[in-house]
């Protein structure tokens, strides 16, 4: 379905700015846009270590319950709430808020913050992935990866602040910066868009390769046993259903701004819903190839070693791609090509989702300041570039970029989606006017069960994991850095979210946000309900 022209756009945007509000080219355009965003690094070093650790098989039954309660009603509200109010996060949530709640507007600006956070670090990872591409060809990493990756590649000390920068991360972190930036200066049809057009498909087919090759690994079934065997008994650990909703929730992009803005930029009168169940099932289908890719190979590292799966260590994150899998690839036949495979998935992964990170933050500064993409990309994202390189292309990177994953993660992005479905649903009471106009636009219909998912029972699961991650947190710590490092890189993190979005929402406008009629109007939707 193409979208609406530029002149029916200018009538109808509702945009903040002067111009009309940039659209994408096609239905297809925006679902290969969002399933770029949603299908990241998490899908492949995350998704396979918590499966096979929370009941391999039977972690199937939660994770689906989970998609079908909490990530896709949750991927609903984000798309009713970017496509009614047409606008970025910040812009969206004022609008929603109306006269008297004009504060909500903060909301918007947390999650902006998040994605600042989670941007500089992010570029930082696709750095390493896109290094270790290049390493692929000669095996670069030799006998010892775990000693390569910490030591001669990232040169890391202790946890702290360096200024001593290492040349092998800070070249290649530059780079993926000024790629980043050129692809979102091009805006949304002309760089993202097309990005995605070219990167996704890539994706799909470089990953496919290699789990077809992965399967022909001596060892793999062994490998594909471990990861699917169920064990039923670990339903019965709530600890279990806490990871599924984590993971669900983690996966699809949802509740930090990204699916709020992509669907600000849809034409008034397109389907919403339906493009949502296709990137969501999307997303879950590929965590699914990856749970398959990386276990068969980890039967034959496994095979190799004459242990079993569940004595390998380094199954999940940062220790499973640059160290486990280099390990594997220096054994197996065909190496170079198999982990140029796995590094350049992990490179196209990482990069569709940084795009859509960092179009949160240009999108919500685009509209408070009257600004085009192409400034928002020159001015907000040379400055994110700059921090991100003096952060973590040091010798201390790898600590601050752990910390901060884990605060903006577990502790900001749940904190706003508990907050964004307690306000919507239950202090402005949008729900109805929501659910309305999700039905007036799409073709798969929503209800009171939809209502009750976002306003009952996914504050309760995201509140369950909030507590249970502080409590573990404030008496654990993390990883045994430092406290004085985790005050300031953890706790920092989020203080500096709550303060920017307190400063952010007290900064004038360039053009009047409250000028705005949302479509269909309230009267429409009310006569749409009866």
């Amino acid at each position: 379905m193409q979208e609406e022209s530029v002149q029916h756009r200018s009538v109808q945007s509702g945009s903040v700015a002067s111009r009309p509000r940039e659209q994408w080219t096609g239905q297809w355009g925006f679902i290969l846009s969002a399933i770029g965003s949603a299908v990241g690094l998490g899908n492949i070093w995350r998704f396979p270590g918590v499966a096979y650790e929370n009941g391999g098989g039977a972690f199937l039954i939660p994770y689906l319950i989970a998609l079908v309660t909490a990530g896709i009603p949750i991927l609903f509200l984000d798309y009713a709430i970017g496509h009614r109010f047409r606008g970025s996060a910040p812009t969206a949530f004022r609008r929603l808020g109306g006269t008297a709640g004009k504060w909500l507007e903060s909301l918007g600006w947390f999650q902006v913050w998040i994605c600042v956070f989670i941007a500089i670090y992010y570029a930082a990872v696709v750095a390493w992935a896109a290094s270790y591409f290049m390493f692929s060809f000669d095996l670069r990493w030799g006998d010892d990866t775990a000693g390569f990756f910490t030591g001669e590649f990232l040169q890391a000390t202790a946890p702290g602040f360096s200024a001593q920068f290492v040349p092998a991360v800070l070249i290649p972190l530059v780079l993926v910066w000024v790629v980043v930036l050129v692809v979102l200066g091009g805006g949304i049809a002309k760089g993202i868009q097309r990005a995605n057009v070219v990167f996704l498909p890539l994706l799909v087919v470089a990953f496919l390769i290699l789990v077809v090759r992965a399967l022909f690994l001596d060892g793999a079934m062994a490998g594909l046993d471990a990861l699917f065997t169920p064990d039923w008994a670990a339903l019965g650990n709530p600890n279990v259903w806490i990871a599924a909703y984590s993971q669900i929730f983690f996966s699809l992009s949802i509740a930090f701004g990204i699916m709020i803005t992509y669907s600000s930029y849809r034409s008034r009168r397109a389907n919403v819903t339906a493009p949502a169940l296709v990137v969501a099932f999307a997303n879950s289908s590929f965590e699914i190839i990856a749970g398959i890719g990386v276990f068969a190979t980890l039967g034959y590292f496994a095979f190799q070693q004459g242990v079993g799966i569940n004595e390998l260590e380094g199954l999940t994150g940062v220790g499973l791609s640059f160290i486990t899998f280099p390990a594997i690839v220096s054994q197996m036949p065909g190496g170079p090509l198999f982990g140029a495979l796995f590094f350049g998935s992990l490179v196209l992964a990482g990069f569709t989702s940084l795009l859509s990170i960092l179009q949160v933050v240009s999108s919500a500064f685009q509209d408070k300041f009257g600004i085009s993409a192409r400034q928002a990309a020159v001015r907000v994202g040379s400055v994110l570039a700059v921090v991100s390189v003096l952060l973590f292309s040091t010798t201390t990177g790898l600590f601050t970029l752990d910390t901060v994953d884990q605060w903006a993660n577990n502790i900001g992005i749940v904190a706003a989606a508990i907050a964004a479905t307690i306000v919507v649903v239950w202090v402005f009471r949008k729900g109805p006017e929501l659910a309305a106009h999700l039905n007036a636009v799409s073709t798969f219909k929503v209800g009171r069960v939809w209502q009750l998912l976002i306003g009952i029972l996914t504050p309760i699961a995201l509140f369950f994991m909030l507590i249970q991650r502080i409590i573990v947190l404030v008496t654990d710590g993390y990883e045994g850095y430092p406290l004085w490092f985790l005050a300031v890189a953890g706790w920092g993190t989020i203080a500096l979210i709550l303060t920017g979005s307190i400063v952010m929402t007290a900064m004038r406008w360039k053009h009047d946000p409250d000028d705005f009629t949302p479509w269909p109007s309230a009267t429409a939707l009310k006569d749409l309900t009866k």
